[in-house]
């Protein structure tokens, strides 16, 4: 795409309508001035009106390949293919984009194994296409604060990373999600877990061992919904990472330990349920942003909860960096903003954690 009139939208074809899709991916591709919806794939003829009405001269299709077999709106019309159907057909559907000549963004996790991932990296550098895994969760206002805080040295060196994505949800909603049947690649390991693994990289870098516990807590659930994640980082740090469903007394979202301080922050970023209300980002619109009631706190010998520490200002999630960034990669005028190669070496993590709890064994990378 490099040399495309940055005056012209790039238009953009939308491969699921569920919760990924209506939520997440078609309101901050809508709110891209960098980008247009130009079409959406679903076979549910509910989820179709709703994308017609949401977004009016949206062009609705029942299946993916209709994106890509020519037309108008085909191969030759679109700019940018986004899946966000069910994980188990990331891969394929993947995989068809790319041979048919389009850039492609995938939702976590980009596939069920590393060799898979690295496959389809492959794939899109041998066509010379863009490939970008949807790691929303980078732009959350307490990591990007973090980050910072990291920046700054402000902790000193660190020795532990607490990174906890709890929910209270005794009964089990159903669907593939919660499904126990391995090529659904459900369960909180890699729904959540694609999660804080992808933020540890980040911050910690390569992962040299992983031990992990995984249990199926609630009646009626056939995937875990209850995890816990011990990494060793080659730089020493030691992540510990929860992803739960059953959790009753939520614990913070961020405990970072250094040799000079500590950062607790308890709250999920406040972006995801602005968008579940139907709110939108809009240019010059607050977005993003908290109460100073939610910021983090940074100290040592006492606890936040008990006042200790001093309050550290959340900078403002930001999602639609994401998109801005994509729109950047593929104008050549940026970098991908989440490759392929990372989503693999996420992939190697969870892939390790999950023969660690079937096994009851750390296991080397």
């Amino acid at each position: 795409m490099t040399g495309t009139d940055s005056r012209t939208p790039l238009r953009v074809g939308l491969v699921g309508y569920g919760l990924a899709g209506s939520v997440f991916h078609a309101p901050l591709i809508a709110a891209s001035e960098d980008l247009v919806l130009a079409a959406v794939t679903t076979g549910n003829p509910e989820r179709a009106a709703e994308a017609r009405a949401a977004y009016p001269g949206v062009r609705v299709v029942a299946t993916a390949e209709e994106l890509w077999e020519g037309g108008e709106d085909g191969a030759d019309g679109l700019d940018l293919i986004v899946i966000a159907s069910p994980n188990k057909t990331h891969v394929a559907l993947a995989t068809a984009a790319l041979e048919a000549g389009l850039p492609v963004v995938v939702d976590k996790p980009l596939a069920g194994t590393a060799a898979e991932a690295r496959a389809l990296a492959a794939l899109a550098e041998e066509r010379g296409l863009l490939l970008s895994v949807f790691q929303n969760r980078r732009w959350d206002n307490d990591f990007r604060t973090l980050r910072r805080l990291l920046d700054e040295d402000a902790l000193g060196e660190v020795q532990r990373f607490e990174s906890r994505f709890e929910r209270w949800r005794p009964m089990p909603k159903g669907g593939w999600r919660e499904s126990g049947a391995a090529e659904e690649i459900g369960g909180l390991l890699y729904d959540l877990g694609s999660h804080v693994v992808d933020q540890a990289l980040v911050l910690f870098g390569s992962v040299v061992s992983v031990y992990a516990e995984s249990d199926v807590r609630r009646p009626g659930a056939a995937a875990d919904d209850d995890t816990f994640l011990a990494l060793t980082h080659a730089n020493g740090v030691r992540s510990h990472l929860y992803v739960s469903a059953t959790t009753a007394q939520l614990g913070p979202r961020f405990r970072v330990l250094g040799q000079r301080a500590g950062f607790v922050k308890y709250g999920l970023d406040p972006q995801e349920a602005a968008l579940r209300e139907g709110l939108r980002p809009a240019p010059g619109a607050v977005w993003g942003a908290e109460p100073e009631a939610l910021w983090g706190r940074l100290g040592a010998g006492e606890s936040p909860l008990s006042g200790g520490g001093t309050p550290v200002e959340s900078l403002p999630g930001d999602y639609p960096a994401y998109y801005a960034a994509v729109a950047a990669a593929l104008r050549g005028t940026g970098e991908n903003p989440v490759t392929a190669y990372e989503a693999a070496a996420a992939l190697d993590v969870l892939e390790a954690a999950k023969r660690s709890a079937r096994e009851n064994v750390t296991v080397t990378l």
